[in-house]
């Protein structure tokens, strides 16, 4: 089991991505700190300590300071270290450009971004203290691509690419390595808006899928992220810092 005896913070691993993310993690191995605002995440947990796996459930809004500290002192003096890091806790809410307020953006900035930076500058102190680690960001493709209804969600996403790299450059010197996935259409919670599942629709299943602008022809899977997270947090990963791994089917390389 690579990960044994690595301890890793999921953040948003109560569902979806993340929740994908803490299983892969927990089947390879590690001790897995869900964190979690829902209680999906307590069920995520139970359901693999039942299993004989190791995961542990703390409540925490991403977007709050107190929360944030919490839970990485919480981590250290459960576990004594942290290994990985996977900041992927994310909202998503569509608004127009003339619709938009300063609390929608404050809003969605708290938690795509401000959480990835500050959650990364806790545990790159733990992670500098012991001598190396892992952190491991989900960005998107809407990092780089332009989409109506979302200039706070991808202006977000973009911060959270150049954060990746740019922590990648100073932490290097105490061997953290900074890495981020960029997922495409990806069937979760997420793809829900308005109540309609934006992959079920025929829209997406004739230009996505049937004229292949995704060139596999599908919306991905929730685990096939987890597979690219856990590459960038196992050993198999030694020199690769500041990448952006794109897991979107060949969406962003289409036009």
């Amino acid at each position: 089991m690579p990960l044994t005896s690595k301890v890793a913070i999921v953040t948003g691993g109560g569902e979806g991505i993340g929740r994908a993310i803490v299983k892969r993690f927990a089947q390879e191995g590690a001790q897995v700190v869900i964190a979690e605002i829902e209680p999906t995440g307590q069920q995520v947990a139970q359901q693999l300590n039942e299993q004989g796996l190791k995961a542990l459930f703390l409540q925490t809004d991403v977007a709050k300071a107190k929360d944030r500290n919490n839970l990485v002192r919480t981590t250290l003096d459960h576990f004594g270290h942290i290994d990985i890091l996977v900041n992927n806790a994310g909202i998503y809410f569509p608004r127009s450009v003339f619709e938009m307020t300063q609390a929608d953006w404050t809003k969605m900035m708290s938690v795509n971004l401000d959480a990835v930076f500050f959650l990364s500058q806790l545990a790159a102190q733990a992670m500098k203290e012991q001598g190396g680690g892992r952190i491991i960001n989900v960005a998107s493709v809407n990092s780089w691509l332009g989409m109506p209804l979302s200039s706070h969600y991808n202006a977000a996403k973009g911060g959270v690419a150049q954060i990746t790299r740019c922590l990648a450059v100073e932490l290097a010197p105490y061997n953290i390595l900074v890495n981020a996935v960029a997922p495409g259409f990806i069937k979760t919670r997420m793809a829900i808006v308005d109540g309609v599942d934006e992959t079920e629709t025929e829209f997406f299943k004739t230009f996505y899928c049937d004229h292949r602008r995704i060139p596999l022809g599908r919306a991905g899977l929730p685990e096939e992220v987890a597979s690219a997270v856990y590459f960038l947090a196992s050993d198999d990963c030694q020199y690769i810092t500041g990448h952006l791994l794109v897991v979107d089917g060949g969406l962003s390389i289409t036009f």
